[in-house]
């Protein structure tokens, strides 16, 4: 085990110590005994490092927030034992960092599988609202609901002692490392990057997977140069438990040949893997969906010598009120009201919200309580909604109310707590 650092994840080693190492990365909410069942073949060429993420599987409780903090974790627990380069395969967020080290460090990975993965996992919105359930919940309802995510029907039917192993899996997991994994998938996009993973690359997914699904997956290949798509037939999610002779077999052939050797370099003695500079213009494949292209971002002038804050501020915006919210407003605005709103998300958002003097929990504290002085029911709604996002509990949500009811008025204090106990109830109730 290594050792409980913040920098740094538990992990173990099977295999002979003088084969190469293949990493296996576990999906949100698992950990690393997900893989056990693909170990005992996998040894038999590798030496098979598999990791628990923060707060999984026993592991010390340090909550990364985003995609490359994970893979930095990663990297700093390889470095610190002398593994230089790898194969990695990935299960949904362990694909994710998957692709963030072959974008980040692409000399390090000797070839990738990516399964049940997906450049964009859903939408912010949906990750940030399973934040809030497990928030004022914990984390059982999502534990309750993991099996019919993970499995197929007939496969929790048959196999009720790993539905079960599931279900406590998720629930012995540390709440706020789970909310801060949520918080990593919702920021995570790497749909415009995609043609820059130059390793050779497998695209592995169950067929029945209503999570991230044969569509997410053609999306990858026709994105990924050097990319080739498996379809597991009668697998959902978490398709290594599920099949794992079949995700055995793939991830033997897939490792065995396209376990990409750097190149040596005579002027300078060192190796290297030649990786594209410029994304290519890929065909797509027959019988696959065609992948929408990205618009880049408009880019902002300068304002009195310094940077544009609307960007900015349209990224807080999003991250604070949810994209469902903000996409509504803005295809509201026309002629009349389209000025107001580039100047709330520039001013009000760029220039107030992204300040660093106050963190948003408690920028979502004087908000309500100005609303409620207010009297503006209608954003009070949506600013509990916020609220509830930024890691305010129900509790301290109603504490704000009460501390507003004193200072501003009770009658004033009685129609927000009943706006904000619809908010609550709505936003809080795990769906069945």
């Amino acid at each position: 085990m290594s050792d409980a650092q913040t920098n740094t994840l538990q992990y173990r080693f099977d295999g002979p110590e003088d084969a190469p190492v293949l990493i296996l990365g576990p999906s949100l909410g698992t950990t690393w005994h997900m893989w056990d069942r693909q170990v005992p073949e996998l040894v038999k060429q590798w030496r098979v490092f598999r990791f628990d993420l923060p707060g999984h599987g026993g592991a010390p409780a340090h909550p990364a927030g985003s995609v490359t903090e994970l893979a930095e974790r990663l990297l700093a627990t390889l470095d610190g034992l002398g593994v230089q380069r790898f194969g990695y395969a990935g299960c949904a967020l362990g694909g994710a960092v998957g692709a963030e080290l072959a974008l980040r460090r692409p000399e390090r990975l000797a070839s990738l599988t990516l399964i049940a993965a997906s450049p964009r996992f859903g939408t912010a919105d949906e990750f940030r609202q399973r934040g809030v359930i497990v928030r004022s919940n914990g984390l059982d309802p999502i534990a309750r609901t993991s099996p019919e995510r993970w499995f197929t029907g007939g496969f929790a039917a048959a196999q009720p002692a790993i539905t079960e192993w599931a279900v406590q899996m998720v629930r012995t997991t540390d709440p706020g490392c789970y909310i801060a994994a949520c918080e990593a998938l919702a920021a995570f996009d790497i749909r415009s990057d995609l043609g820059r993973i130059g390793v050779p690359t497998l695209v592995l997914v169950g067929s029945d997977d209503q999570v991230t699904g044969p569509a997410e997956a053609r999306t990858l290949v026709a994105g990924i140069p050097d990319a080739r798509l498996a379809v597991v037939p009668g697998a959902s999610h978490l398709v290594p438990v599920e099949q794992p002779a079949a995700v055995t077999d793939l991830l033997v052939r897939h490792f065995s040949t396209a376990w990409q050797q750097p190149t040596y370099d005579s002027s300078t003695g060192q190796m290297a893997v030649v990786v594209p500079q410029a994304s290519p213009v890929l065909a797509v494949p027959q019988q696959m969906s065609p992948v929408a292209e990205i618009a880049p971002a408009p880019q902002p002038e300068a304002l009195m010598g310094r940077s544009d804050p609307y960007d900015a501020g349209l990224k807080v915006r999003r991250e604070v009120l949810g994209d469902a919210h903000v996409d509504r407003a803005l295809a509201q605005a026309d002629e009349f009201s389209g000025d107001f709103q580039e100047f709330i998300t520039r001013y009000a958002w760029g220039e107030i919200w992204d300040r660093p003097g106050l963190d948003r929990r408690s920028r979502s504290c004087v908000t309500l309580t100005a609303l409620v002085a207010g009297g503006h029911l209608d954003e009070l709604a949506f600013h509990t909604r916020a609220a509830l996002r930024n890691g305010l509990t129900p509790v301290e949500i109603k504490e704000v109310l009460l501390q507003a009811a004193v200072y501003c008025g009770v009658p004033a204090a009685n129609s927000a707590f009943k706006v904000a106990q619809q908010v609550i109830r709505e936003e809080t109730t795990p769906e069945e």
